[in-house]
């Protein structure tokens, strides 16, 4: 971990990349590997074998639930879906007001509300398991309020949470009014498994600062959905799609591409900050979507091969390939989601995964507090005369 010496800071590269800042048990990325994993499992073995509150456990306990602790577990997390009256009337407002800016940002506001309703506590005051608790109920009220903004900002009517369903068939239930397909709900569960967590991104290591100040969850959170709402974090996975939509056939594939790879354009859902392969969530997104078949992923895995090949042309010696958000939007498009709900749905995953790095920062009473190199006119000059 870097260190001060004789008191004067360390220079550290830019973005704090490849910087360790601190120790953690919840996982990690080993990009040249093409690998991740939560705990001490591989995040695409656990998305493919387990299911999503399985894997909330997981990350909150350290450990997989056996069948008892699985069901009471669900029991417990289900009852918390519904949203206090204080919040549940004020989603209307919240709805209108961010008409233009969506469900994400609505649910800044929302959050708040949450916690002081609730009445979250700093976690600096509280013991492990009242930190544990007020992060399940806001855990669990996050897919709440994003359908619910999400339908408000439609002109229809929020649908309550069943305390029957799964997390994701609850949530596609909420954002539809209708259950969905067998087939569908594991896609969309399988997705936001591979998204619960994913090594100190932007949004996590955000989280973890405020954190360590010994805020309370909901004002965590909130720092951490201000984050991922930034388009070069969380915004991806419908732009994604809609190079899709402005390819429009695989004829123009190649002169399109070429075209903006030239002009020093960034083609969406290719490339990752830490990975030097193939992105496994990539990977197993292609599978899920080629499982169900369909002229839009014949299409997408076409783009994938062309514009891999011309960057590999033009950009020799450069490892561009698709990252999470290039068939998560084709997936998230086959299971019947609407654009403007990809990055919240993603934001539903996460909201896990941040929870659980802000209980375990909440174990360190350290505060972060990094230092900067002053590069303004020099002091002290004398104030001007007014």
């Amino acid at each position: 971990m870097p260190t001060m010496t004789n008191g004067t800071p360390l220079d550290v590269p830019r973005g704090l990349a490849g910087v360790v800042v601190t120790d953690t048990a919840l996982g990690d990325v080993r990009g040249r590997e093409g690998f991740y994993h939560y705990r001490q499992y591989s995040a695409i073995e656990l998305a493919r074998t387990r299911s999503f509150e399985d894997v909330w456990y997981l990350m909150f306990h350290g450990e997989l639930p056996g069948p008892a602790a699985r069901a009471d577990f669900a029991a417990r997390t289900a009852a918390m879906r519904r949203l206090p009256p204080e919040v549940r009337g004020a989603l209307p407002a919240i709805a209108r007001a961010g008409a233009v800016s969506g469900p994400l940002a609505g649910l800044r506001t929302a959050l708040s509300l949450l916690g002081a309703s609730a009445g979250f506590r700093p976690v600096y005051d509280i013991d492990g398991d009242r930190r544990r608790s007020d992060a399940l109920a806001a855990c669990a009220a996050v897919p709440t309020v994003l359908t619910a903004l999400y339908r408000l900002g439609q002109g229809l009517e929020p649908v309550e949470p069943r305390d029957d369903l799964p997390y994701a068939a609850n949530y596609l239930y909420m954002l539809t009014g209708s259950e969905a397909d067998a087939p569908r709900v594991r896609a969309v569960e399988q997705y936001l498994i591979s998204t619960v967590d994913h090594g100190f991104n932007a949004s996590t290591f955000t989280g973890r600062v405020v954190a360590s100040t010994g805020a309370d969850i909901a004002a965590c959170l909130v720092a951490a959905v201000g984050a991922l709402s930034g388009p070069l974090h969380g915004g991806a996975p419908s732009r994604a799609l809609d190079t899709l939509d402005a390819i429009g056939t695989p004829d123009r594939i190649d002169g399109w591409i070429r075209e903006r790879v030239l002009a020093g354009e960034r083609i969406m859902g290719f490339g990752h900050p830490v990975y030097r392969t193939e992105d496994p969530r990539s990977r197993m997104l292609r599978g899920i979507a080629q499982g169900f078949g369909s002229p839009l992923v014949d299409f997408a895995v076409e783009v994938e091969r062309q514009v891999e090949a011309i960057l590999a042309e033009l950009k020799p010696g450069r490892e561009l390939h698709t990252n999470v958000e290039f068939y998560a939007g084709v997936v998230m498009e086959l299971c019947g989601l609407p654009r403007e709900m990809f990055t919240p749905t993603f934001c539903a995953a996460r909201v896990v995964g941040w929870s659980a790095n802000i209980l375990e920062q909440a174990e360190d009473s350290k505060i972060i507090r990094p230092a900067a190199r002053y590069v303004g006119p020099t002091p002290p000059q004398p104030v001007p005369a007014p």
